[in-house]
């Protein structure tokens, strides 16, 4: 069940500020549409040509889907022939370069219109001028944690209502505008849950549960949670903490999990630094680390596929991902940390600047703590090792009965 914020709050008032926002249209879609995509493209060929001036904002749910649409549309648009008004399609995704992004800011020139194809970054993030028609097709990608699988999986799922009044409200930032919903009024109404299911609630909680096992805090199941999570997920990151050592057999903190919890990472890759101090390599897998918290690295613009297809092959590294992403940041740092080299080599920028953030956030906490940093060379098997030491031993985490036992007494 969930809780506001007033509830914990000794029932303080709550204060109600409404922005300034002009009325809004909402179309709704007749019947359920099979194609939601397909649904999407041919919505924006209609406001381009039947609609007054304004531009289009249009909802999908990832990067992959986002090319494949700009694709679509150009080639439709290229269809049309050249009495068509020009529509100027910008994609937005946080993988996409800065300077690419910042595009949809710029205004159209008269006599055209943009339309910008964004992730849900766009429902709050972002607000773009000269937006006056906002294309809904009711989906978006959330991380879900799947606590009996022990995996995490990036799901399109339904939004909720909050999200879709969020999303019309974009239309009518600069004027009145209009919300076409790819989905029935019923399905409004009906099926989607009125607010979006709390994070806490649907991602591992192994990080969240060494935290507060650092805090004294060992009762778990009886914690006044705002939004309680399933004791299922709580007994979950429990057994996956003791299978990486950070807890003991009664589920409590270990000298290796303390030294786990100081460090802000994923417990896996917590363990992960502090197996490669042992083995030689720290400083491989401070820069590993690194790169891995950044996300995507490669950018791959769809004109010039191929021959970012041929940059990325250079550092490809046949043992695997980590050691690929260690070679990118090894080559740019040989080149003086230089923006233009990134560029050349369709490597982001930006990316790399927050692994080199990242890295040094990760060796101040390291000096602190009089964690030795050492270079493996070229000796990629002691890299391997600490890699390995994410994992549990035995492939998937063991069940230990003590902890599952000792839980229950609070069930």
């Amino acid at each position: 069940m969930q809780r506001s914020s007033q509830d914990i709050s000794f029932n303080c008032n709550i204060f109600t500020i409404p922005g300034r926002t002009f009325p809004v249209e909402i179309l709704y879609s007749k019947q359920p549409e099979s194609d939601y995509l397909d649904a999407a493209l041919i919505t924006v060929l209609q406001i381009h040509l039947t609609e007054p001036e304004g531009d289009i904002l249009l909802f999908l749910t990832g990067q992959e889907e986002i090319d494949f649409a700009c694709q679509s549309l150009y080639e439709r648009m290229k269809g049309l022939g050249k009495n068509v008004p020009e529509l100027i399609i910008l994609p937005v995704y946080s993988a996409l370069p800065s300077e690419m992004q910042s595009r949809i800011f710029d205004p159209a020139p008269p006599g055209k219109r943009k339309v910008v194809v964004a992730t849900n970054i766009a429902e709050a993030s972002l607000t773009i001028d000269g937006i006056f028609y906002v294309i809904d097709p009711g989906f978006a990608k959330q991380n879900v944690y799947n606590p009996k699988q022990g995996l995490d999986s990036l799901v399109i799922t339904p939004i909720s209502q909050a999200s879709a009044k969020q999303r019309a409200g974009r239309a009518g930032r600069t004027g009145p505008g209009k919300c076409y919903r790819l989905y029935t009024e019923s399905a409004y109404r009906n099926e989607m849950p009125p607010t979006t299911i709390p994070e806490i609630q649907r991602i591992n909680l192994a990080m969240t549960t060494l935290n507060m096992k650092a805090m004294g805090i060992n009762d778990l199941l009886s914690f006044d949670f705002m939004d309680p999570p399933s004791s299922q997920a709580i007994i979950s990151a429990m057994e996956q903490l003791y299978s990486l050592g950070a807890l003991d057999e009664e589920g409590l903190l270990t000298k290796l999990g303390r030294k786990m919890a100081e460090f802000p990472l994923d417990p896996p890759l917590s363990k992960m630094l502090l197996a490669s101090v042992d083995l030689g390599c720290s400083d491989e897998i401070l820069t590993i680390i690194s790169m891995i918290q950044t996300g995507n690295i490669f950018y791959r613009p769809r004109e010039k596929q191929a021959q970012a297809d041929q940059k990325r092959a250079k550092f490809f590294q046949p043992e695997g991902d980590h050691l690929t992403l260690l070679a990118v940041y090894e080559a740019w740092k040989a080149k003086n940390f230089s923006g233009p080299w990134c560029f050349e080599n369709f490597v982001q920028s930006p990316s790399l600047r927050r692994a080199q953030d990242v890295r040094k956030q990760l060796l101040t906490i390291m000096d602190k703590y009089k964690l030795d940093v050492v270079s493996a060379g070229k000796i990629f098997t002691k890299i391997k090792k600490a890699h390995a030491a994410r994992k549990d031993p035995q492939e998937g985490y063991r069940t230990n009965f003590n902890i599952v036992s000792s839980l229950s007494n609070f069930m």
